[in-house]
This record gives structure tokens, sequence and C-alpha cells, in this order.
């Protein structure tokens, strides 16, 4: 990476972070007054908190890109895709307004969400597919469902302080990195840059005990924009790697949704059953329970990257093997409690 590209890269990063610091701070106290989020049977916060921190997060993204668009030319190869897919993101970003604000039914929520993600599947390059044995429409409509799910999971996840930064950090880094070695496009890895920036901006107001929260309107376009990110990953080959980076997540909530069902429980409904608010019933303090989130996630990021440097598909499985091993004794560690 030549220098230039160094200096945006690191631009690019503390840019976005004073922005979105700059951001929460002028719009908490209208937060404060219109946005709170106030203590539920599924709150793990005992006062009322202002919410809609995500504001300040895709508006600072968005600021930064289209400034290096401006400023940089040939920076962004494919300004019109990227253009669609956050015009996907804020579509997304105003349902989550709407809902942070006045909940919504299930039904019209999932419909504008599935909008999002077509509008993020068209975006695709034509020619990507994950698994090229699949008929291109059947693994479109499976992709449809897998973003709704991650996006949504991403959503569910963000219940305690700082979760989401001790997962988006990780990610974010290790798909930067992931776009260095080739595994990314250009345009998709200065957006895993910005977005690497503007959760280091929101994590000092989300520190626990957090001063704000992203609320709806960043929890479902961080989701978004990683799907679609390690959609990209996924389409470049990396199949692995996709799975590894975001699976502390995709384990606890898909294990809960599942759990949930077959104990005939609404999957609609509120609740605390997750791995880690069973982790803080259980006697585990908010930083313990993220500093071991955080953790994981460095490790599942190292192993994904090891799947770049060597080619072996026996080491991919073996990199897939130990984080699945990894994710499950975590997630052993939260449902047992402090012992």
């Amino acid at each position: 990476m030549g220098l230039l590209m160094t200096a945006i890269f690191v631009a690019v990063v503390v840019v976005t972070a004073v922005l979105c610091a700059l951001f929460i701070v002028a719009l908490r106290p209208l937060l404060a007054r219109y946005a709170l989020a106030r203590p539920n049977a599924r709150s793990s916060h005992l006062e009322p908190t202002p919410q809609g921190g995500g504001i300040a997060v895709f508006a600072a993204i968005t600021l930064v890109l289209a400034a290096v668009e401006l400023f940089v030319p040939g920076a962004l190869t494919d300004a019109p895709r990227l253009a669609l897919v956050f015009a996907a993101v804020l579509g997304i970003a105003v349902i989550g307004a709407v809902d942070d604000i006045q909940p919504m039914e299930v039904l019209p929520r999932l419909s504008w969400q599935a909008m999002a993600a077509l509008v993020v599947i068209a975006a695709l390059p034509a020619g990507l597919q994950i698994f090229p044995m699949l008929p291109w429409w059947l693994e479109r409509a499976l992709m449809l469902l897998g973003i709704l799910w991650f996006l949504n999971l991403v959503n569910f996840m963000d219940g305690i302080d700082w979760i989401v930064v001790a997962e988006v950090v990780p990610v974010s880094a290790a798909l930067v990195a992931i776009g260095v070695m080739g595994g990314l496009p250009g345009d998709a890895t200065l957006v895993a840059l910005a977005l690497l920036g503007a959760i280091l901006g929101f994590a000092p107001f989300n520190r626990p005990i957090a001063k704000l929260f992203l609320g709806d309107v960043g929890s479902l376009p961080i989701g978004l924009l990683l799907a679609w990110l390690l959609v990209l990953v996924a389409g470049g080959g990396a199949i692995v790697a996709a799975i590894l980076l975001p699976l502390t997540f995709i384990a606890d909530a898909t294990i809960t949704l599942a759990r949930r069902t077959i104990a005939g429980e609404s999957i609609t409904q509120a609740h605390r059953s997750h791995f880690y608010q069973r982790a803080t019933d259980g006697g585990f303090s908010v930083m313990q329970i993220v500093g071991r989130v955080f953790a994981v996630n460095v490790v599942l990021a190292l192993l994904a990257l090891s799947t770049f440097v060597i080619a072996s598909r026996a080491e991919h499985l073996g990199a897939l093997a130990a984080g699945c091993v990894l994710v499950a004794a975590l997630l052993w560690n939260f449902a047992r409690g402090k012992r």
C-alpha cells in the first residue's frame, strides 16, 4: 500500500471518529428530550438513557465518504453502486428511527427491511456468486433471508453497553485488512474504514455506564453495512472468513431463537434469553462480558485473516473448527454464570 493510500486510510478513520463524536455532542440534548430508552423487562439499564447515536454514526460515515469522492478523485471506483448501497442504508436508518420513537408492528418493519436488503443485493456485482452450484435466483433468495437475519441479529445483540463496539471494532478492522490483501474492493474497504472510525467515535459515549445508545437507527444500518461487506468477502471466495468474523453474534442470536422456538415462546416478544443477558443475570459485570466478547472476536478476526495467508483447505477447516469451539466455550461460560 502506497504512502498516499496509507494517509487516506488514517485520515478516514480519524476524521470519521472525530465527526461522529462531534455530532453526538450536538445531538445528545435533542435525543435526551425526544428519544429516551426507558427500562423494560428486556433492558440491562436502570435509568432512562438517550438513544439514537446511530444518527451520528451514519452521518459521519456518509460525509467522510462523500468528501473522499470529492477531494480524492479515483479513490472510489464505483460511486454510483456505492450510492445505491447507502440509499438502502439511509432507508433502513429512517425505519429504525421511527421504530425508536414509536415501535412498529413486526410485518411492516420486516417489509421495509426486505426492501432495503433487496436494494443492497441489486447493488452487488452482477457476476457475484457465493455457491456457483446453486441457481442464481435461489442464491439471491437465500441471500435476502440471510441479510434480513443478520441485520436483525445485530439489533438483537445490541442489549448491553459496548457489546456492539466489541463486535464491530474487530470485525471492521479485519475487513480493512482483508481489503488490503485484495479480498474486498477498494470502495468496500473504505466503507469498513469509515465504519471503524465511526464506532470508535461512538464508543466513549456508550462506555459502561452508557450515556447514549445506538438505537435501531444505528444497529440496523450497521447490520446492513456489515452484511453487504461480508457478502462481498464470501463472494470473493473467502467463505470461511465471512463466517468466522461475525460468529459470536450469529451463534448467540441463532441458538437463542432456536431455543425459544422449540420452547414454544414468541420470538417477537421482548426477552432476556440471549447468552450475554444470561451472563449479566449470572453475576458477570458488563465489562467482564464485553471484554470476553472482544477478546473472542479478536481471535476470530485473526483466524479469518489466517485463511488469506494459508491457502490450504485443511487450514481453513481447522480455523473454522477452532472458531466454533472458541465461541461455544464463550457461550457455555455465559450460560453457566459466575461460579
